[in-house]
């Protein structure tokens, strides 16, 4: 197309680019199904290995139908050609000629994208930003960051100085797989997302201040910069929730990656079947720092020192090794604080030095053959199971849990009597399987594994809803990263457990990453301002300290509070459903736990169909009846929030309701509709 024409139509231009790309996309992927390995390939092994990583790259060349192959185009003003120009998408493409047609959005030249201003322009002439209705590019806006004047606007998107196409692509209804988020990120953002890979960063953030998508961002970003590397020590993402995992699977192609491992925090630590609850003040004792402690000082107590000389018979020879030297090669590994199984495989060996040194000694030449044999001797295999016997984790800690002398001998100056009354079961299991663990004794068990012995470090691990965990928590996740850096994503005002983190230097301690650097997200992109505003005057009540979000999106209108009788309410609720179905987009009814049941009943004799948390909405299904207990993570259009009072009064203390309260109203991107019987929360009070 020529200039005369671009000028005339520009966005047949981009569209005949978009047409371009996706035909370049498709030659790329059929020129690597074409590709015959079978003269390259010095043997079988080798064609195995080549042949995976060809599938892998068919996979990644796969057209995303529902995601725009590019969102943004820079024009640069100095390149090494006078005006280069680039189209920024989720995965590089090039054409026949090798020549670029789209540039991935984690590569250098894309960084201006998403940093580049008026202020600080970075070379950049134009930045044009795409619009995408079904797959179809309808519609771009320029800005024109090296000209003082105010940026112009075409297409769909005309009639305003701010980003018309960002702010829809925020507002978007949300039916159906998750919306690309790739195109949204802000300059704050940025920054965090490609800050460097051997430093943690902790992410705190408010609602809808966009924190998971940094911490999605960030994970695809440095897969991108150090693949190899991470190829090698690994990258895992851990979420609160199977909901959260599902919502990863459908955000991480848009960002170029296909396949990263994701876990929750029971997921890393599932060596038992969980299949018991505890009462929150045990769970809370149960997730305590002091835990670890005890747990090291029970694995400890199972090493004696030797009080019996000990005799080798090699032949017709027999070798002495005293009690008193014996003695010395035990506290030594005590000092040294290794791994208790490292400790127990180190053993035999240095007892086999010390006979082999007295083999020397005697005129004889013994090789690590002979060292190998007297460490499997028989003599010194008993010696080692009576002072360092094999430890097996979850029998240690059905002990701790069953045995009131054994948990008071080794929480002795750490837990308090009654704390140890929480602890111990009022009818001990006889075996570890039959045993009714619950989720925080599958965190002890973890931790008493690590103890024996070591837990494999990956490169990097992403967490989110981090303020949720704890201590032991923090620590079992600490243990996947020990050598590698962490990614941790959260917000203090929506922790909603009773063992819920009060500081990120608290919870980076527990997780042995001290030294992270803490950012605070503290712009809104999401929760209309009206709304935020509302919600945030639960703050100082809860977390005091915090700073509020400040919404950047006015929208008139988007909150409503309605009074009602009792034995009205049930009806106003549903009629308020029914309003909000009349929008485009999803409604999300969140309602205290104790009156799921009831809502229920009464949805479906106004014959208004729901889903579940986590069932995907769609055209024909966009109501979904949520229980507050599980809104943490989600978002819909619409929100009709039920007797904010009962969702205090649902959980255990005030400041857990209020959280709770917190993340229920801040659920909604276009309109949270609030209806109450009972008085609202006097935190609510202006």
């Amino acid at each position: 197309m020529s200039a005369q024409d671009d000028a005339l139509d520009p966005l047949a231009r981009e569209r005949a680019h978009l047409a371009g790309s996706r035909a370049a996309l498709r030659a790329m992927r059929e020129d690597a199904e074409s590709l015959d390995i079978r003269d390259v390939t010095a043997n079988w092994v080798n064609a195995v290995v080549l042949q995976a990583q060809i599938d892998d790259r068919i996979k990644s060349l796969a057209d995303l139908s529902h995601t725009p192959l590019f969102f943004g185009r820079l024009d640069y003003l100095h390149t090494t050609q006078e005006g280069q120009r680039f189209y920024i998408g989720r995965r590089h493409v090039h054409d026949a000629q090798g020549d670029p047609m789209v540039i991935d959005w984690r590569a250098p030249v894309s960084q201006p994208f998403y940093r580049a201003s008026k202020k600080d322009p970075q070379d950049v002439g134009l930045r044009r930003r795409f619009g995408y209705t079904g797959g179809e590019l309808t519609a771009y806006e320029d800005e024109h960051l090296s000209d003082p004047g105010t940026a112009t606007f075409s297409g769909s998107a005309g009639g305003s100085q701010t980003s018309r196409l960002l702010q829809a692509e925020i507002e978007r209804p949300r039916v159906g797989p998750m919306r690309d988020i790739v195109a949204t990120i802000q300059p704050e953002q940025d920054e965090i997302v490609r800050s460097g890979l051997s430093g943690t960063v902790c992410v705190q953030g408010g609602p809808g201040t966009g924190k998971t998508a940094v911490g999605l961002h960030r994970v695809a970003y440095l897969l991108y910069a150090h693949r190899e590397r991470l190829a090698r020590t690994g990258t895992l993402v851990i979420g609160p929730n199977r909901s959260f995992l599902h919502y990863i699977e459908q955000v991480l192609p848009a960002l170029g990656e296909l396949e990263v491992k994701q876990a929750t925090v029971d997921d890393l630590v599932a060596h038992v079947e969980v299949r018991g609850t505890d009462e929150a003040a045990t769970a809370v004792v149960k997730g305590d720092a002091r835990m670890a402690e005890v747990l090291r000082r029970a694995v400890r107590s199972h090493v004696t020192l030797p009080t019996e000389p000990l005799m080798v018979v090699r032949g017709s020879r027999r070798w002495r090794v005293s009690a008193y030297e014996l003695e010395e090669i035990v506290r030594e590994l005590l000092d040294r604080d290794i791994r208790y199984g490292a400790a127990h495989e180190a053993l035999p060996q240095r007892i086999a030095h010390l006979v082999l040194v007295r083999m020397e000694q005697a005129g004889e030449a013994p090789d690590d053959r002979v060292q190998n044999a007297v460490a499997r001797n028989a003599a010194v295999k008993a010696v080692v199971k009576a002072v360092w016997p094999a430890v097996d984790p979850a029998k240690l800690v059905l002990r701790l849990l069953s045995d009131a002398d054994f948990l008071a001998e080794h929480a002795e100056g750490l837990l308090s009597a009654d704390e140890q009354k929480l602890l111990l079961w009022a009818k001990p299991a006889r075996s570890v399987k039959s045993a009714k663990w619950s989720a925080a004794d599958a965190v002890l068990i973890d931790e008493a594994k690590d103890l024996v012995e070591r837990t494999h470090s990956l490169g990097h691990v992403v967490l989110d809803e981090a303020q949720d965990l704890s201590p032991m928590q923090y620590r079992a996740v600490g243990r996947r990263c020990t050598t590698g850096s962490a990614t941790i994503l959260g917000d203090l005002a929506q922790g909603t457990t009773p063992w819920a983190t009060e500081s990120w230097a608290q919870a980076l301690g527990h997780l042995g990453k001290p030294e992270a650097v803490v950012e605070e997200l503290t712009a809104g992109f999401r929760v209309p301002r009206e709304v935020i505003a509302y919600a945030s005057r639960l703050l100082p009540h809860m977390s005091p300290g915090l700073a509020a979000v400040e919404s950047v999106r006015e929208n008139p209108g988007s909150l409503t509070v309605r009074s009602t009788e009792a034995e009205a309410l049930d009806a106003a609720v549903v009629a308020a459903c029914t309003e909000s179905l009349r929008h485009e987009g999803s409604i999300g009814l969140i309602a205290a736990d104790a009156r799921i049941a009831p809502l229920a009943e009464a949805l479906t004799a106004a014959g208004l169909a729901y889903l579940s948390p986590g069932e995907e909405t769609t055209a024909d299904s966009r109501l979904t009846l949520v229980p507050a207990s599980l809104a943490k993570g989600l978002e819909y259009d619409y929100v009709v929030l039920d007797d904010p009072a009962a969702v205090v009064d649902g959980e255990p203390d005030e400041r857990t309701g209020l959280r709770r309260l917190y993340v229920a109203l801040t659920r909604a991107v276009s309109g949270l509709t609030i209806l109450h019987s009972s008085p609202l929360p006097e935190q609510l009070a202006p």
